[in-house]
């Protein structure tokens, strides 16, 4: 009886869409931040508002959880996917604030690497979720979470020879201290998005 009141299924899908279009915006323009530290202020505000679209899509999505029914996956794989995914975009902003308060007036091309890597990793989140309504597509969204796999490997490989070149030639410790901070926040970000393309392979071969 009560069922007949609830909705079922509703637009879980629609809303991951939703949440992956923002983290690729917001890696796009964090990438163009890097690259465009003149203009850095006017990137940071475009990856926070990013943010706080992501995160109004975030609370639809929990708060459509709790009214439905019947959901086309299992509850904890839904919040666990959506709210990871919100780690994302909250890493994004965290770097986009790092680079501002810190004043960073000048990049490595090891930093704007790790950006590049982020919007890749971003890249086949979206390409992976989007496939995610129809278990059919299952070899594909594994081959794309392998990929994501290697980018956040690739990502660890760039940060550890970054951080030897930082330790091994920055005298400057003010810079070494900034330079470090922003190498982790972006590599982090990859890492979170390694641990979405881990839920999704989880949902795939649980559902498939």
């Amino acid at each position: 009886m009560f069922g007949r009141f609830m909705p079922t299924e509703g637009k879980f899908f629609e809303y991951f869409n939703q949440h992956a279009d923002c983290a690729v915006t917001a890696a796009h323009e964090l990438e163009a931040l890097v690259n465009d530290l003149p203009n850095a202020e006017g990137h940071a505000r475009r990856v926070q508002a990013t943010e706080k679209k992501a995160d109004r899509i975030t609370h639809d999505t929990i708060d459509l959880l709790h009214k439905t029914f019947i959901t086309p996956l299992d509850r904890d794989e839904i919040h666990k996917l959506i709210t990871t995914m919100d780690d994302i975009l909250d890493l994004m902003e965290d770097v986009a604030e790092t680079i501002s308060l810190y004043d960073v007036t000048h990049l490595t091309d090891e930093a704007r690497r790790l950006a590049a890597i982020c919007v890749q990793c971003c890249e086949a989140v979206k390409i992976a979720v989007g496939l995610l309504e129809d278990m059919g597509n299952a070899s594909t969204i594994l081959k794309t979470a392998q990929q994501i796999d290697q980018l956040e490997s690739e990502a660890d490989r760039v940060m550890r020879s970054a951080m030897s070149k930082l330790f091994r030639d920055e005298t400057d410790v003010k810079r070494l201290i900034k330079l470090k901070a922003i190498y982790e926040q972006l590599e982090s970000i990859t890492d979170k998005c390694e641990d979405v393309a881990n839920i999704i392979e989880g949902i795939v071969l649980e559902n498939a």
